[in-house]
């Protein structure tokens, strides 16, 4: 157990659940559809009091009353990093045995505001929140105000968080080395205090995913992206309940890594895509990424790629598609789990798209 700030919270080892058990008699439990909860990512209300999502990076904000909170969830949904008032960010987990886990009690009498993010790809787990058990007497305030300003990240595992929390390139994926939490993504966000929505999937591609013919995948990111869960065809996203000022695009690592693709469709496939997201989007910035695993010549293919759309749309007339590369990863930094990046050269993608975005956004 760890103490902060005066009051106590979980340990937080990856993989691991927080203090699980039965909540008390006398606790009163707000169930997930409670207007006063609010979401931030793509969440699935098909179910209201069971809310379902698949991306990294869906958050669930309530400011509460009382001296604890309990979070009510499927078990075997996976971990969350839980962030209580202005203390320090900690890792719970529901394991298959957890449906619910005490984050945080010890507290002073008075409100209290929580931010939780799921921080793993969910497609296989399939995450379900349920709700939150307070205090006898105690209930949520008012539901909180989120940041203005929006960004919308599309990626892959690097954006997902793949192997941040391991410092050894030779580590296989586990979910207890995956954070979203600490990724470019997540952090540029909170440095520029914004919200941050993420459509993401290792091994996925903007033509073709990792390992698969040079043709293409019929299942690559722009086939997925207007569904509500990675896993659901049946339920699409209503892009009207998110829209971003920017959107960032990181996508071509699994395409061109392995060397075995096709330029024409790599070009052809963010071609489309672009196309496709300023139809959803007519007033936001679109910015084509690159970093940090691709060298080479895979590297400067996906460059030229982008480059050559970002071309063609400024000589059709659309001025607000733009191109920013973030620093290949050079072992510096250290790797993550099968050379993913590290938490420090996720930081330091962090920090150089953050300046971008902050000149770019005049934020």
């Amino acid at each position: 157990m760890i103490y902060a700030l005066g009051w106590m919270i979980p340990a937080f080892f990856s993989g691991f659940s927080a203090f699980a058990g039965i909540p008390k008699e006398d606790e009163a439990f707000v169930s997930a559809d409670d207007a006063r909860i609010v979401y931030m990512g793509r969440v699935s209300h098909r179910i209201p009091q069971a809310v379902t999502f698949t991306y990294p990076g869906v958050s669930i904000y309530a400011d509460f009353e009382g001296t604890s909170l309990q979070m009510k969830a499927k078990p075997g949904s996976g971990d969350f990093m839980v962030e209580i008032d202005d203390g320090l960010p900690y890792r719970i987990g529901f394991t298959k045995n957890d449906s619910i886990v005490t984050l945080v009690e010890g507290l002073p009498e008075g409100t209290h505001r929580a931010r939780i993010m799921y921080v793993l790809e969910g497609y296989e787990l399939k995450p379900v929140f349920k709700g939150f058990y307070l205090d006898k007497g105690c209930t949520l305030a008012e539901a909180p105000a989120l940041p203005e300003r929006r960004i919308e990240f599309i990626g892959n595992s690097i954006t997902c968080g793949y192997g941040v929390e391991s410092d050894d390139r030779n580590d296989p994926f586990t979910y207890e080395t995956e954070n979203h939490f600490y990724t470019y993504a997540a952090r540029t966000a909170r440095a520029l205090n914004a919200q941050h929505l993420v459509v993401a999937r290792s091994g996925i591609g903007i033509y073709r995913n990792f390992g698969a013919p040079a043709s293409g995948s019929k299942d690559c990111l722009p086939a997925m992206y207007e569904q509500v869960m990675f896993t659901d065809p049946t339920e699409l996203w209503n892009h009207s309940l998110y829209t971003p000022d920017v959107v960032c695009i990181n996508l071509g690592t699994n395409d061109a890594g392995d060397g075995k693709y096709d330029f024409a469709l790599l070009t052809d496939g963010y071609r489309k895509f672009v196309a496709h997201l300023r139809d959803i989007y007519p007033e936001a910035k679109l910015v084509l990424l690159s970093g940090s695993m691709l060298s080479g010549k895979p590297l400067v293919d996906v460059k030229r790629a982008m480059d050559k759309v970002v071309a063609e749309r400024k000589e059709a007339g659309d001025t607000e598609v733009y191109r920013f590369d973030m620093s290949p990863q050079t072992g510096s930094l250290g790797y993550g789990a099968n050379w993913h990046p590290s938490m420090r050269q996720q930081q330091k993608m962090a920090n150089e798209l953050t300046a971008y975005l902050k000149e770019l956004m005049n934020w």
